[in-house]
């Protein structure tokens, strides 16, 4: 991360991982990547916090790691997203957007709200 007020919440990092890993596999260098180029660098993944998340969601199930060789012909461990991989996007792609709509709600809620 760039700027320290943008810290990722807790979760959101898991999601991005697998996002980046919905359009085929990748290896980890190529998922930090991704995110970096599809936030026009607004988010960036230290390498730690990376494969500490990659090695947390294979534990889980959620992918599957093999060897490969990079396109720079080097020795790496490609991620796979599993079915359940692909659920697990899709409850915490929910989750975050309706979390991302209720602190939109309250950036933009006027001064006084209504009581039901």
């Amino acid at each position: 991360m760039r700027d320290e007020d943008l810290n990722l919440l807790q979760g959101t990092l898991d999601l991005l991982v697998l996002k980046a890993l919905i359009f085929g596999a990748r290896h980890g260098y190529a998922v930090a990547r991704w995110v970096r180029d599809a936030t026009d660098g607004v988010l960036e993944i230290e390498d730690g916090a990376l494969y500490a998340a990659l090695h947390r969601i294979e534990r889980r199930g959620w992918v599957a790691a093999e060897w490969g060789l990079s396109e720079s012909n080097r020795r790496a461990k490609y991620y796979t997203l599993t079915a359940r991989g692909r659920d697990q996007l899709e409850r915490k792609a929910s989750a975050w957007k309706r979390y991302a709509e209720a602190v939109s709600k309250v950036l933009h809620a006027p001064a006084e709200i209504a009581s039901t």
